[in-house]
């Protein structure tokens, strides 16, 4: 299911703290309810991102993988 409002977030190249550090810029500028694709291809992404999304009371809809590079689409909570 695609949402028509999804924002895109392309962190591809970045290291971090950078995908981290730019998804939650962008998900403060967000309304509760929106939902952000996040492409990042720095090996912490995955990992570093989906536990900011989790302590900070957001919801990762899905994760998917292509080659190097990690989405992972998250859904404003709060």
């Amino acid at each position: 299911m695609s949402e028509s409002n999804e924002k895109k977030l392309d962190a591809t190249g970045l290291f971090c703290p950078e995908p981290v550090f730019r998804t939650k810029i962008e998900l403060e500028r967000m309304q509760v309810g929106e939902i952000i694709s996040v492409s990042a291809d720095d090996p912490d992404a995955e990992e570093d991102i989906s536990r900011w999304v989790t302590r900070n009371g957001h919801e990762l809809l899905n994760l998917t993988k292509d080659g190097s590079v990690t989405t992972l689409q998250i859904k404003k909570l709060k």
